[in-house]
């Protein structure tokens, strides 16, 4: 199924849908202030497989990021963070940024593998932000890639519709993504890092 929501004031009766196909181990396919993403809740165990059998990896072969709704929101999948750390998150954040921090021991147990860390995004996104909210928890992402070897990212929600119709519960069209990934900074170390030059610039 494909459905329009509004940008800024997403339908009620439509958030609704969204909402009851996440709660139910369901696999949607969001827009974000970078590239359009396939999300599930954060504890749906099944939404997690199903995703990397979508993307055709193994669970332990997929680096999910976390979508958050807001800076409160990280404390409940993260370690305790240093505050110099947490001063940088608070003036990029809400912003195309991936910050990889160490994960607290309850997330760890949803990936493959026990993972340690894990990637933290706050999508500047309305429709995204609005179903975290409103589901009251946090969601696991992988990006929508193009099968074209020079096209890397999806960007059209209705191609991204004709691929993925028969193997995602909904995709949102919420006009057309960005192609440029987030920028990822690794904050595991005594310094944080910048590993990938995306969209936006890091305030440090």
């Amino acid at each position: 199924m494909l459905l329009s929501l509004h940008v800024k004031n997403p339908n009620p009766r439509d958030l609704k849908k969204v909402l009851a196909l996440l709660d139910n181990d369901g696999v949607v396919i969001l827009p974000t202030d970078t590239i359009y993403a396939m999300v599930c809740k954060l504890d749906s165990k099944k939404g997690i497989d199903r995703m990397s059998k979508i993307m055709g990896k193994k669970p332990d072969k997929v680096f999910y990021s976390i979508l958050c709704s807001d800076l409160s929101n990280i404390s409940e999948v993260t370690a305790p963070i240093d505050k110099n750390i947490f001063r940088m998150l608070k003036n990029n954040l809400p912003g195309p940024f991936t910050f990889i921090l160490k994960a607290n021991s309850q997330v760890a147990k949803y990936f493959a593998g026990n993972r340690k860390t894990v990637g933290i995004r706050v999508p500047d996104n309305e429709i995204t932000q609005i179903v975290i909210k409103e589901l009251g928890t946090p969601l696991v992402a992988s990006t929508i890639h193009h099968d074209d070897d020079i096209i890397e990212y999806m960007t059209d929600p209705l191609e991204i519709f004709e691929k993925f119709k028969h193997q995602v519960d909904l995709v949102v069209d919420g006009g057309a993504g960005g192609n440029v990934p987030s920028t990822i900074i690794d904050c595991t170390a005594e310094e944080p890092i910048i590993i990938r030059e995306g969209k936006g610039f890091v305030n440090f």
